[in-house]
């Protein structure tokens, strides 16, 4: 069972920087890729940003340049730095994990941190 505990929301004015982490503790398997995702109010979750198992990173248009996802192994813990908040990137961010082995694994879901960009 693997557990992942978000951190780093608030309220930050336009223009402004916050870093989200996700923390992964457990029986966490070989093959490890972390996406996150956000759900603004009136509105499906979207994706944002991927890591996969060797590091190739992905990103949502709208995002690309402002948001950078990043890993500390040691720690089992991912982070989103996000620049040049918009009031459009309000939402509640998730982070989710897919660990397995040999293609076969879980998914696994963070508890979800409020981000609002206003001034």
């Amino acid at each position: 069972q693997v557990h992942l505990v978000e951190s780093g929301g608030g309220l930050v004015q336009p223009g402004g920087s916050l870093r989200l982490s996700c923390a992964a503790s457990g029986n966490l398997f070989s093959t490890n890729s972390m996406g996150w995702y956000r759900q603004a109010p009136g509105h499906q979750r979207e994706w944002v940003a991927r890591m996969d198992n060797i590091g190739t990173i992905t990103y949502k248009d709208s995002v690309k340049g402002r948001f950078t996802i990043s890993k500390d192994t040691a720690r089992n813990t991912w982070y989103l730095q996000m620049n040049s908040l918009k009031p459009e990137d309000t939402a509640v961010y998730s982070c989710n994990l897919w660990s397995g082995h040999s293609g076969s694994g879980y998914n696994y879901w963070g508890q979800g941190t409020q981000v609002t960009v206003s001034s």
